[in-house]
């Protein structure tokens, strides 16, 4: 019986471990913020858990209810081919704003970059 159950929670954390290697959408943090978050274009994060400039890209579109997907590299294969091969990128953070062919890549973070670049995408 307990070889049973401990095999069970093995099974349940290893499937909960690898769907955590794709992509992974954050969640508006304030739900009073809620329609707020509408205003956004689509934005996909290329990062890696160690970096410092990927963990401030996090922090900052967190802290300010931006959402966004978070693709970290280092997890997944597909996200790595995207960031070298589509992107042309071989260094992190890389943001993508927009989807298709109407889509702004900035290499790099900072507040004021962000924001520049999501203001020079809304005025397209």
């Amino acid at each position: 019986m307990i070889r049973t159950v401990c095999a069970a929670l093995a099974v349940t954390l290893i499937a909960g471990v690898s769907s955590g290697a794709e992509e992974t959408r954050q969640a508006a943090l304030n739900p009073a913020g809620t329609a707020a978050v509408k205003q956004y274009p689509h934005i996909v994060l290329f990062s890696v858990a160690w970096c410092p400039h990927c963990r401030e890209a996090k922090e900052y579109l967190a802290k300010n209810n931006i959402p966004f997907i978070n693709r970290d590299v280092e997890l997944d294969p597909k996200a790595m081919d995207d960031l070298t091969l589509k992107y042309n990128s071989t260094g992190v953070p890389v943001l993508v704003i927009g989807t298709g062919k109407d889509e702004t890549v900035m290499k790099g973070f900072t507040p004021e970059q962000f924001q520049s670049t999501l203001q020079k995408f809304r005025s397209k």
